[in-house]
């Protein structure tokens, strides 16, 4: 019996589909677009909100303070030390804080072994920045003897697991951390600085820090020529981004900081709905902080 000429031309080309997943793997900015094009993410969000964010406070007990902050599929834990040093020569009168984030294998292949990466270098200078130019402690509260002795903080911030936003994360665990020091009273004699090392720790015998202020960072990738918003982006959207904004707040809505990476050129009105958005995250994260505290 014949064949017909329409039956052979489609023995010919068979149909090629792919799963989703194999599609966002081959074409991941066109995948994106499909979700972004209805106002959605891949994952179910709008393209303005943030992922679930939990803090939980004093979970390195070996810490003189210590918080763990968990966005979505990014965790980190920050542990801040105290220890006696020498004061700087040009602020004999001050302590100091040294922070440092860690982005090891361990939280995601993304990163090899051996030196700090670029991002860890760039994020710890970062939050330092931060730390240092919106004036988050009066570092003369650290001073145990002038020129003698002071407290050094380190701040240290080690990624548990990473998919995406570690700006956010980083600074929301180091402020967190920060407000759960305590620091054992000091005595200075004869050139010795003695720190009692035994007993409960009360308000007698340790101090907690006097924040100034209170910094929180909200940031948000450029997705595509239409240069899209895309609100505390995950890894997958970080990877296929034109660039990210980083806007910095304090708790009364006050601009600390505002930083861009990546090549996209954005518009004074971009940066407004960042700062707007970033005023309502603020708030948010705030409570979520206070709540988490109690």
């Amino acid at each position: 019996m014949a064949t017909s000429a329409t039956s052979v031309s489609q023995a010919a080309s068979p149909a090629f589909t792919f799963s989703a997943s194999t599609f966002q793997k081959l074409h991941p900015s066109e995948y994106f677009r499909k979700f972004v094009s209805q106002g959605v993410r891949p994952d179910g969000r709008l393209l303005n909100s943030f992922r679930p964010t939990t803090v939980h406070y004093g979970v390195i007990t070996t810490a003189n303070g210590s918080a763990m902050v968990r966005m979505g599929g990014t965790t980190v834990v920050c542990g801040v030390k105290a220890e006696v040093t020498e004061p700087k020569l040009d602020a004999p009168n001050q302590g100091y804080l040294v922070p440092n984030v860690d982005l090891s294998p361990i939280c995601s292949s993304v990163f090899k072994p051996g030196p700090p990466s670029e991002q860890a270098q760039v994020v710890s200078e970062s939050i330092n920045r931060v730390l240092k130019e919106s004036n988050v402690l009066n570092l003369k509260d650290l001073c145990i003897e002038e020129g003698k002795a002071a407290w050094v903080l380190w701040v240290d911030v080690v990624c548990v697991s990473y998919d995406g936003n570690i700006n956010d994360a980083a600074l929301t665990a180091v402020m967190a951390a920060l407000g759960n020091v305590r620091i054992r009273k000091p005595a200075y004699e004869e050139g010795i600085v003695k720190v009692p090392g035994s007993g409960t720790v009360s308000n007698e015998n340790s101090f907690k820090l006097s924040l100034l202020r209170m910094p929180l960072s909200s940031s948000f990738a450029l997705f595509d020529t239409t240069l899209t918003l895309l609100a505390d982006p995950d890894f997958a959207e970080e990877s296929i981004g034109m660039g990210q904004i980083t806007v910095t707040l304090d708790e009364h809505g006050q601009l600390c900081a505002v930083s861009k990476v990546g090549a996209a050129t954005s518009s004074q009105e971009v940066l407004k709905q960042c700062v707007i958005r970033a005023r309502e995250r603020s708030q948010e994260l705030r409570t979520i902080m206070r709540q988490q505290h109690q």
